[in-house]
This record gives structure tokens, C-alpha cells and sequence, in this order.
């Protein structure tokens, strides 16, 4: 599981949940008059049973002690009865917001994996809270139910193997430039013998838009593709858009340091040309400072 599973899992939350509620309404009876465990747990054994990927069901009473097993799989957790979950979210949620509620993923103690477990009060005919029934499901299957529009799951699929080839193309464009910066050393005989100040500049662009690319099919591969998120503060698109910004402000930057040196040294008349791109080098770092400050205020109003 990666960080974008979990970004995943927060927007599709409202479905998922209505989802379980749906399973939760149509089969535990509620609000009905001498409500016992003999009447629902047949109920949540068939939920269990419909869900292929079910990790395991129980069954709390109003104060949050579990008062069946926990029917996992092929077993049942016999040890499991009798233990206080009051402290759980799936318990004081569901109590406090008197409706079905599914948690925030956490590890399993089944499986190890993350899970998220669904829960939801069952209360007598006289709204008295009577027990919570729960149900616990990997992530990865709460991420299926959460995309149940094959669109959804269709465009995700698309856009990430897209960026991939966006991303190989632009590796193969950064090594291409590489080799070309490389090749100058050779070609145009730089060494200390021989010291052409046109040819050493020119190889320092080719190397230094190759390192610019090359950081940016870095960035989309591990965003994009494999979910990677790195700058908590900063989410979705605005990654990207800061990560490539930042690249072209460090190549702006080297390259106006190099023209300064060149023109002090060939043609001193053309250091305002130098002067005026790191003028423009400038103005983008303020631009990029006042753009990741307001998306880090959306961000936190979101």
C-alpha cells in the first residue's frame, strides 16, 4: 500500500460507506422489539459470506464489549469474546453518530495488512442502543467498492500508464541531451590543454536541461505512477507543478550564472542580457513562493 491508496480511499470514502450501509440495512434487523444476538449474527454470517474478501464479523454490546467470536475466514477467534473495544473507533463513532460509520485504515491484527472495518448500531424499539455490529475489509477491496463507476476505474488506469510513457519519453530526451553535454569533451576537444570557453558553456546547457528533464520524469514516475507523495503540505497536481517549476528556475539560474561568466570574459556589453534573466529568475521564485503558500491554505480549508 502506498500514500496514494490512502488519498484514494479518502475520496472515495462516501461511497464506500454508503455501500456497507446498504449491505448493514438491507440484513441486521433494527428497532425491533427483543433484539438477541440469536437474531443478527446469522445475519452478519451472510454478509461475511457474500463479501468474498471479508476479513471477519463480530458483535459488540452497547458498552463495547465483544460479545461473539470473531468469525475470520475459515475460523473462529474464540478468544476474541468478552474484550473491550470501547476504546476503538469503530465502536465511539458509531454510538456518537448513531448511523453506520467505516474507520480509517489501520494495520490488521488478522492479516497485517491495512483493513478498515465498517460498523453499525442496532438499537431496540425504543431506540436503546443494544449492539454494534462490525465488519472488517482489506483496503485494496474497500478501494474496489469505492470506484464502482468503471469509468472512474478506467481514466485512473489510462492517466497512469500515460504519465509512463510521458515519463520514459522525457528519459529518453534527458539521456539523449546527456550524451550530446558528454560527447562535447571529445568533439570539441575541452580539456586543460585545450580550453574552448564556447564549447565548455554549451555542454553545460545540454547537461543542465538534461538533469532538469530527467528530474522531472523522476517526479512523475514516483507521483504519478507509483503514488509516491512526498511534501505532505502539498497535494494532487500542485506537486508536479512545483516540482517541474523548481526545476526550471535552477536551470534559468545555471544558465544565468554561466552567461554572466561569458560575457565578462568575451563580450562585457551583453551582461544585461544575463542581468535580465536572473531579473526573470527572480520574479519566478516569487511567483512559485506565493503559488505554494496559497495552495497550502486551500489545501488546509479543504
Amino acid at each position: 500500500m502506498v500514500a496514494a491508496d490512502i488519498q484514494d480511499f479518502s475520496k472515495g470514502r462516501t461511497k464506500a460507506r454508503a455501500y456497507f450501509c446498504y449491505l448493514f440495512s438491507k440484513n441486521i434487523p433494527n428497532r425491533l422489539p427483543s433484539l438477541t444476538e440469536d437474531m443478527i449474527v446469522p445475519r452478519l454470517l451472510k454478509i461475511k459470506a457474500d463479501l468474498a474478501k471479508c476479513e471477519g464479523v463480530y458483535l459488540l454490546d452497547h458498552q463495547g464489549v465483544q460479545v461473539t467470536p470473531t468469525y475470520a475466514f475459515n475460523k473462529t477467534m474464540e478468544d476474541d469474546k468478552g474484550k473491550i473495544r470501547a476504546d476503538r473507533a469503530y465502536y465511539y463513532r458509531a454510538v456518537r453518530e448513531g448511523r453506520c460509520t467505516i474507520t480509517d485504515p489501520y494495520p490488521s491484527l488478522i492479516t497485517q495488512e491495512l483493513t478498515v472495518t465498517a460498523s453499525a448500531p442496532i438499537y431496540d424499539e425504543k431506540d436503546n442502543l443494544k449492539y454494534i455490529a462490525c465488519l472488517d475489509m482489506p483496503l485494496d477491496e474497500v478501494l474496489k467498492i469505492s470506484h464502482l463507476n468503471t469509468y472512474d476505474t478506467f481514466f485512473s488506469s489510462l492517466f497512469k500508464y500515460s504519465y509512463m510513457m510521458f515519463a520514459f519519453a522525457l528519459i529518453a530526451v534527458a539521456l539523449l541531451l546527456f550524451t550530446h553535454g558528454v560527447q562535447s569533451f571529445f568533439v570539441k576537444d575541452i580539456s586543460l590543454s585545450h580550453l574552448s570557453i564556447d564549447a565548455m558553456f554549451k555542454a553545460t546547457i545540454l547537461l543542465t536541461l538534461s538533469l532538469a528533464i530527467f528530474d522531472l520524469a523522476k517526479t512523475l514516475i514516483e507521483e504519478e505512477v507509483m503514488g509516491r507523495q512526498k511534501e505532505v503540505d502539498i497535494s494532487g497536481p500542485h506537486k508536479t507543478m512545483v516540482k517541474f517549476l523548481g526545476s526550471i528556475i535552477i536551470a534559468l539560474s545555471i544558465e544565468a550564472l554561466m552567461l554572466v561568466f561569458k560575457f565578462a570574459i568575451t563580450d562585457p556589453d551583453k551582461l544585461m542580457n544575463a542581468i535580465f534573466i536572473m531579473c526573470g529568475v527572480s520574479l519566478l521564485v516569487v511567483s512559485l513562493a506565493i503559488y505554494i503558500k496559497f495552495t497550502k491554505i486551500l489545501n488546509r480549508d479543504d
